[in-house]
Formats: C-alpha cells, sequence, structure tokens
C-alpha cells in the first residue's frame, strides 16, 4: 500500500499567473521521485508543461532536479514552484 500525504505547493510569479491560484494542498505518495512529483502537479495544471524547463523547484526550502531522486515527503510540507527571477 502506498502512503499518501498533503503537501502545499506553493505558486510564483508566473507559475501563479498559469494557476491561477497561489498555493494549494494536494495528496501524494510519501516516497515519490520528483519528476513524478512534478507530473502530479502538472497534471493539476496542464499550462504549468509550458514553464517547465524554466522553473526552479523546492522542497522544504531546498532546490530539487526534476530528475529521479526520491523524495520523502511529511505531511504539511511545502513545495516551491518558482520561475526564474530574470527576463533574459
Amino acid at each position: 500500500m502506498v502512503l499518501r500525504c498533503q503537501v502545499e505547493v506553493l505558486y510564483f510569479a508566473k507559475s501563479a499567473e498559469i494557476t491561477g491560484v497561489r498555493s494549494e494542498t494536494i495528496s501524494v505518495p510519501q516516497e515519490i521521485k520528483a519528476l513524478q512529483l512534478w507530473k502530479e502537479i502538472e497534471t493539476r495544471h496542464p499550462g504549468l508543461a509550458d514553464v517547465r524547463n524554466q522553473v526552479i523547484f523546492a522542497v522544504r526550502q531546498e532546490y530539487v532536479e526534476l530528475g529521479d531522486q526520491l523524495l520523502l515527503l511529511q505531511p504539511g510540507d511545502e513545495i516551491a514552484v518558482i520561475p526564474p527571477i530574470s527576463g533574459g
């Protein structure tokens, strides 16, 4: 059985414009690869696919590459979707 937990996803700047929200709580597996976590978020907000290669992804205020590393999430963890700061 896969244990799930509620995490809070925070959207900043362009990602907030795309999603139409600044934050939301979602239920995800407690053990999940970073890329799979992104896909769970993208499924809710398909427009994020456009900025996928530009965003910075942070879990508990630590930057995470969108790859195969396994994340061990805890209920209430914050996931941040941060677009690039500069326009160029």
